[in-house]
């Protein structure tokens, strides 16, 4: 059994002028979650780097992909760390790409990226000490099969979709449920197997529950996806940005969980939103109070009142890690 697991964090320097100088220049009109809050700078990725250090010390290494910029205070000399520029594993007729689900999609290629691994966003950080077992159990991704219906009011909805209908092409819903009863139902999900029961009354997969936090893969899981649909994908990488007849990388982990290829576990994390009226002391208080293993912190509402948002949450996560890490020069 390979005991190594690394880390793939993406990041964008939403302020670097030849970055918006080149997003600007391939910029459409009508591309999808292209708005300005997506790749604003809360300053707080020192505090991702500082909890791996803190509260993951067992991790072999980090792969920090980026378009090419680097902040300012990051230690390239870092034997944990790997800088990936897109263009070191994203094949050159796709770029430049500023569409996520492409620079996910590739992930499988990044060099040197050990066969277990867990794909962060650089909204998703590590508050209280784990295990590699939080991650993985053996040589299998920690994860849960809770069936459920892709929410219609969700804005990437069509994504997610998109990415059930290649599913539901692949997988027959009773002969896989019955193929893996026992990471469909079980004990660490609870109340949960109730709604396992009900769901399966309708004959084809319409969602699982979306835990928008760290997501744990086996590298092999994306050869195998884009070995049985390398067309389709192909296609989705030509999109410069998001579109709605995309896919994403939770493709891969759907085919995963139907797959079996996944150990069935409960979830220490907490995906919070941030509300425009500056009523947000309840993600302050969960970072300072280290309420959950992981969490995600979504700047998904343009009107929040960000710099002073901001430097709350800096404050937050001051508290809990005051000391730089080694990624820190």
């Amino acid at each position: 059994m390979n005991s190594d697991v690394d880390f793939v964090i993406l990041w964008v320097d939403g302020k670097d002028p030849e970055w918006m100088k080149e997003k600007e220049r391939f910029s459409p009109k009508e591309a999808v979650g292209n708005s300005a809050n997506r790749f604003r700078d809360w300053d707080v990725l020192q505090y991702f780097f500082r909890g791996v250090e803190k509260f993951a010390p067992w991790v072999r290494k980090v792969h920090f992909v980026t378009w090419g910029h680097l902040p300012p205070w990051l230690n390239k000399e870092c034997p944990k760390l790997h800088i990936v520029n897109h263009r070191d594993y994203i094949p050159e007729g796709f770029l430049p790409t500023f569409n996520s689900n492409v620079i996910e999609l590739f992930a499988h290629r990044i060099p040197e990226l050990s066969q277990k691994f867990v794909m962060f966003n650089d909204d998703m950080f590590l508050t209280k000490p784990v295990s590699q077992k939080y991650f993985f159990k053996g040589d299998l991704p920690c994860d849960r099969a809770l069936l459920g219906i892709v929410a219609p009011y969700d804005q990437f909805s069509f994504i997610k979709l998109n990415n059930w209908a290649v599913i539901n092409h692949h997988f027959d819903k009773k002969k896989t449920v019955r193929n893996h009863l026992s990471k469909f139902f079980s004990p660490s999900y609870g109340m949960h197997n109730l709604r396992n029961v009900l769901l399966m009354l309708w004959p084809r997969f319409f969602g699982v529950n979306d835990p928008h936090l760290p997501l744990a893969y086996r590298k092999e899981i994306f050869e195998e996806v884009w070995s049985k649909e390398e067309a389709m994908l192909t296609e989705v990488a030509t999109h410069r940005f998001r579109q709605k007849d995309d896919v994403s990388h939770w493709l891969m982990r759907y085919w995963q969980l139907l797959n079996g290829d996944f150990a069935p576990s409960a979830i220490d994390g907490c995906t919070f939103v941030f509300e425009p009226d500056r009523n947000n002391k309840a993600i302050y208080e969960a970072v300072r109070k280290q309420k959950y293993a992981t969490v995600c912190l979504n700047d998904s509402n343009p009107d929040i009142d960000f710099e002073y948002e901001k430097e709350c949450l800096k404050a937050a996560f001051q508290a809990i890690l005051p000391e730089k890490s080694v990624f820190e020069v």
